[in-house]
């Protein structure tokens, strides 16, 4: 399976379930004729991300909407600062924000955890990765939002680099050989990424000793083995990521081992909702 699935569209699925056949609310108690100014501001100090994909939801709702982003992506904000403010009826302002307001929540919360991580490692050669491990139908929003916050974005699926885990190699599959399965991968895709999981130093060694390795993913290893493992790589091509028991205290040493990259779970699937507000002036 070389293709890469086709994308759906987050924000029409949002607004689907949310209005169904019609906000009722609006329909009975707004007159359509009544116009408002509204705008949407931090409550707490963020780093923003969806500012796009806030606009775009209100421009589904009511395209007449006259929608504009104050603060975009990556920008830090503080408590009170317009990220959006939005002109049209009332109605349908009322009616697109609480999705509007769903995915810039959700996404600038991952972007101000991202950074926080980010600025956590200053100064360290490594850099921090996110995951796979995202909300279902939301990945390339949130891996934007990654993005967002200072951070890179991993594989963004299956389909884009081989990651080559613990079960894959105990799996039956593997039997044939590591190295040929490598060769095979590089010559049915010339210029996909190929990274290893090792669990010891042993094996490292081994990923080392094997032809077209890219990166090394030292997993859950004490600090003295990643400080191991980047030396036992010292001069050559192939690259390390360290991944498992990485938090905000533990990140910096982790960085100062030497690895190139971090590879950080939390990032999106822990990441608190960020507390904006929708006001009419």
């Amino acid at each position: 399976m070389n293709e890469v699935p086709a994308p759906h569209d987050p924000i029409a699925i949002a607004l689907a379930e949310d209005i169904g056949p019609g906000d009722a609310t609006v329909e009975f108690f707004i007159d359509p004729t009544v116009q408002a100014h509204a705008r949407i501001f931090a409550k707490e100090a963020a780093v923003v991300a969806g500012a796009e994909t806030a606009r775009e939801t209100f421009a589904r709702v009511d395209p007449a909407l006259l929608v504009e982003v104050a603060r975009g992506d990556g920008t830090a904000v503080a408590p009170g600062d317009t990220i959006l403010t939005i002109r049209g009826r009332a109605g349908s302002v009322l009616t697109g924000e609480r999705v509007a307001l769903n995915f810039l929540q959700r996404l600038s919360g991952v972007a101000t955890l991202t950074r926080r991580f980010v600025d956590a490692v200053a100064g360290t050669p490594a850099r921090i990765l996110d995951t796979r491990k995202t909300t279902p139908g939301l990945r390339a929003l949130e891996k934007a939002a990654v993005k967002a916050g200072g951070g890179c974005n991993h594989r963004m699926g299956l389909y884009d680099m081989v990651m080559v885990k613990d079960n894959h190699l105990l799996a039956e599959s593997a039997a044939q050989g590591l190295g040929a399965a490598i060769a095979r991968a590089r010559a049915a895709r010339p210029g996909l990424r190929v990274e290893l999981e090792a669990d010891t130093l042993a094996q490292v060694r081994t990923f080392l000793a094997l032809e077209g390795v890219d990166v090394i993913l030292l997993d859950n290893m004490s600090l003295a083995d990643l400080h191991a493992a980047v030396a036992l790589g010292r001069g050559g091509t192939v690259q390390f990521e360290a991944s498992g028991g990485v938090n905000l205290e533990t990140v910096r040493a982790i960085a100062q081992t030497g690895v190139q990259w971090i590879s950080v779970g939390a990032l999106t699937h822990s990441a608190r909702a960020i507390d904006f507000s929708l006001e009419f002036l």
